[in-house]
């Protein structure tokens, strides 16, 4: 099943097929929205404090000539750019490993609230701002991966200014934008979206204090995407999102490497 949807996600963005059936991967730029896990890598204030741990193993020569390396790395599920599992808030919904491919691999939009949010660090996307896009691209389509462009990936890592403050374990006096509840209710319960994510810390704005939009779009099976990176670099629409968390079983969440394939006539470089 999975196997036919991406293949008619794949005719129905059009992409172009080279011999022997192949899709054409030199028509697209390669866009990576990932942050690479590392020393410095952001996560949520939490008690105690989380961090991403590479621990060498191994490196160097080896007795026969040649070289080998090896390490061993710890991190919470919900650190840097990762994947909020439906689990994560909802006590009945998908693990990691149980997401469906159709919902990680799909057509993708981009809305832009880059401009409100420089202006207003507590922005939220509302319902007006999502028919405002469709009144310029039409009704988003059912199975789509909807991506909010705050223009807060800039500020990564800089913990104080990404999160809105830098406390250790006090997540009371974060600042930062993201969805509003009645755009999430619009997006997956009428709209059917496959996915959403943003270039923030979370799909809740940062003084959120009930994670409405986690509850939201957990309520409906939908995951999330967070902490993404690069999102000035894709179009409005257009645009082929392929985000494969780790496949944790039972996992609520967990890193995830997220791309997308922008044909180049659409292209932002």
């Amino acid at each position: 099943m999975a196997a036919r949807v991406a293949l008619a996600t794949l005719c129905a963005l059009a992409l172009p097929w080279g011999a022997q059936g192949q899709v054409d991967v030199g028509a697209f730029d390669i866009v990576d929205l990932t942050h690479a896990l590392g020393a410095d890598t952001v996560f949520w204030p939490a008690t105690p404090p989380e961090r991403f741990e590479l621990t060498q193993l191994a490196f160097g020569d080896t007795e026969d000539g040649g070289f080998y390396a090896a390490n061993r790395f710890c991190s919470a599920e919900h650190g840097g750019t990762h994947l909020d599992a439906p689990l994560h808030f909802s006590r009945n919904g998908d693990s990691t490993d149980r997401v469906p491919l159709e919902r990680l691999v799909a057509p993708t939009l981009v809305i832009d609230v880059s401009a409100q949010a420089a202006r207003d660090h507590d922005y939220r996307l509302s319902a007006a701002d999502v028919r405002a896009f469709e009144s310029r691209h039409g009704r988003i389509a059912a199975g789509t991966i909807v991506l909010l462009r705050t223009g807060w990936s800039r500020y990564w890592p800089n913990v104080k200014d990404y999160l809105g403050d830098d406390t250790p374990g006090d997540a009371s006096k974060l600042r930062f934008p993201s969805f509003g509840e009645d755009a999430a209710r619009l997006l997956v319960e009428e709209r059917g979206v496959a996915m959403i994510g943003v270039d923030t810390a979370s799909i809740d704005y940062g003084q959120s204090r009930d994670f409405a939009v986690h509850r939201i779009v957990t309520a409906k099976n939908v995951p999330g995407l967070e902490n993404l990176t690069a999102l000035d670099r894709l179009p409005e629409t257009g645009a082929l999102l392929i985000a494969l968390p780790m496949k944790i079983a039972g996992g609520s969440g967990g890193p995830v490497r997220a791309i997308a394939l922008v044909p180049k006539a659409t292209s932002k470089r």
